[in-house]
């Protein structure tokens, strides 16, 4: 997958107008349930931020991985959260004011966290150094790419609220379209590395999904949280914006071979999601309703 106007202009646009939507869903007091309700939120940033990461590479190293596969692993576990957790934590009635704030909260950190795992990874797996790679140059593309359009949108939410509401459904349909675009379009181009590893990369995948959402379980349950705030961190620490990763991939570092990983793990990240909710019916969860 050659630079193009595909790789250069359309998927960088199309990713901030998806960013645009999600910050129209946002407002400031998403952001101050981090000083609300500090424990809950740090719980599940704790999870994001450091037990996915860890847990990715603790895979990479167990499966063996390509270096292409374990540094692709590694930058969709430095990725945020995407809208697809909020959706997923209104289906298993979690607390969807939580999900939204761990969402806004690490699109904001990330901005910082991501670049340098990044960097560890390359420096980590890579058989031959990237000298090319800036820590500098990727978060002010992160922050243009992301951050700002979600400014954007909490503005536009803040001063046309009627707007933002009727658009919202088609944000959301945008989002899921264009991710499962990417991976077809990622699948097609890389079938021959896909076809030859997939079943590795499909299985190294699934662990991290279910490992990071029984993770994100585990915080809250030493944290002797309740049920909905449970299901919510195991949803978000397993549901991660895979969109962009592929973006880093494909965009910011020009090896389309490390989206595989993102690609992969785009299909199958409901898998841990939908296993909570299943459970949670059941009563196995082990959490007080």
């Amino acid at each position: 997958m050659e630079a193009s106007v595909f790789t250069e202009i359309l998927l960088p646009a199309s990713l901030v107008l998806i960013m645009f939507g999600m910050g129209m869903t946002l407002t400031v007091a998403d952001f101050q349930r981090l000083l609300i309700t500090p424990k809950t939120v740090s719980v599940g940033l704790l999870g994001q931020l450091i037990g996915l990461p860890l847990v990715a590479f603790g895979l990479a190293l167990a499966f063996s991985l390509e270096p292409h596969i374990a540094i692709g692993l590694m930058i969709l576990a430095a990725c945020p959260g995407g809208t697809s957790s909020n959706l997923l934590s209104h289906i298993a009635r979690a607390n969807i004011a939580l999900s939204v704030t761990l969402t806004a909260v690490t699109s904001v950190i990330c901005i910082i966290t991501t670049p340098w795992l990044i960097r560890f990874s390359i420096d980590y797996f890579a058989i031959t150094p990237d000298e090319t790679f800036s820590l500098i140059k990727t978060s002010l593309s992160l922050l243009v790419i992301t951050l700002i359009p979600i400014g954007v949108g909490m503005l536009v939410r803040k001063f046309a609220l009627n707007f933002a509401l009727r658009s919202e459904s088609f944000f959301k349909h945008l989002s899921t379209f264009f991710l499962f675009s990417m991976i077809a379009i990622i699948a097609y181009k890389e079938r021959e590395i896909l076809w030859e590893a997939f079943p590795n990369i499909f299985m190294v995948t699934l662990s991290l999904n279910i490992i990071a959402t029984a993770i994100g379980i585990m915080f809250a349950k030493l944290s002797r949280l309740n049920v909905q705030d449970a299901l919510t961190i195991g949803i978000e620490v397993g549901t991660q914006n895979a969109t962009v990763a592929i973006l880093i991939a494909v965009t910011f570092l020009a090896k389309p071979e490390y989206s595989i990983a993102g690609a992969v793990y785009g299909v199958g990240m409901y898998i841990g999601a939908f296993g909570l909710i299943v459970l949670r019916k059941k009563g196995w969860l082990g959490f007080n309703e």
